[in-house]
């Protein structure tokens, strides 16, 4: 049995990167050059830069822009190294975008406006006019839950029509509603939640955009395999044995925050610095995190 393999404008297993900081706050570099080695070598076909994992909202534009143009020298022939260009601020958004580009970037992340809660319309001007900047392709972010603002079906329709704009990364939650809009629009459709990748993989996403990645990336590749394969009775037992290592980054703290902390914790980051209002982990979610990995034969 076999499934038709849909099209992967952004590859089939992306992580939303963290950035590495030293423990002044200063960007580590190196640290992000090695952590996108190693995530590639365990399965990754696409990297993420600077997405909200990213810290996005406390990194600045000259880190951004050195971030991207060494972590695509660092695997660009080997992996998409796409960039997040989000901004409340549309001028600020188009920047970014700007620079991305300029830094090598293969694609960008557009999520809708945060905190301003604009009309549909707003997000849809805001949307074209970042994509507009660069001459790369685009994914659309939809995470109500950060943003306040869904992104409508009718508006997914317009968006489409631009040739650039190719995917949708889509943390909702409603698996269900995403597959009309996948139908509707003809846009790709990726995982934004880590809990759901099997769910919308079996519902024809193109991929996943993962935080647990940065642990589980090899799992992760087997998951889209088996689905490729049409294998859903393996890739469901892949997912179900994810799950522990997923409900311990993503299920109680923030995900960025743990994301280091795991990191930090198997040896693939120096260090799990943060950038305010973002704080470590507690002892307690630690202990925790520390116990899964170690069950899962991660440490």
């Amino acid at each position: 049995m076999s499934n038709t393999v849909p099209a992967r404008a952004f590859g089939s297993v992306a992580v939303a990167m963290v950035t590495p900081f030293h423990e002044d706050g200063s960007l580590d570099i190196d640290a992000a050059v090695c952590l996108a080695n190693k995530l590639v070598d365990d399965g990754c076909d696409a990297v993420l830069l600077s997405g909200t994992t990213g810290e996005s909202p406390t990194t600045h534009q000259p880190e951004k822009d050195e971030l991207t143009a060494e972590v695509v020298k660092a695997v660009g022939d080997r992996a998409m190294v796409f960039a997040g260009a989000g901004s409340n601020d549309t001028a600020h958004a188009v920047r970014i975008a700007e620079g991305a580009e300029r830094c090598g970037a293969d694609g960008l992340l557009v999520v809708a406006p945060y905190y301003n809660r604009p009309s549909q319309e707003g997000v849809y001007q805001h949307v074209i006019a970042v994509t507009e900047a660069a001459e790369l392709p685009v994914m659309v972010y939809d995470i109500p839950g950060r943003t306040g603002v869904r992104i409508e079906l009718d508006t997914l329709k317009r968006l489409a029509e631009h040739e650039r704009i190719v995917a949708v990364k889509d943390a909702t939650g409603d698996v269900a509603a995403g597959f009309r809009k996948m139908q509707e629009t003809g846009l790709e459709y990726y995982s934004g939640d880590d809990a759901l990748n099997f769910a919308w993989l079996a519902h024809g996403a193109s991929g996943v955009v993962s935080v647990a990645g940065h642990v589980i990336a090899a799992g992760l590749r087997r998951l889209v395999q088996e689905v490729d394969a049409g294998d859903l009775d393996a890739a469901r037992a892949e997912q179900l044995a994810q799950m522990p290592v997923i409900q311990a980054i993503m299920g109680g703290g923030q995900g960025a925050v743990m994301a280091k902390e795991a990191l930090k914790l198997v040896g693939a980051l120096p260090s799990a610095t943060l950038r305010l209002p973002l704080v470590g982990a507690s002892r307690s979610e630690l202990a925790a995190l520390a116990d899964t990995l170690r069950s899962e034969g991660l440490m």
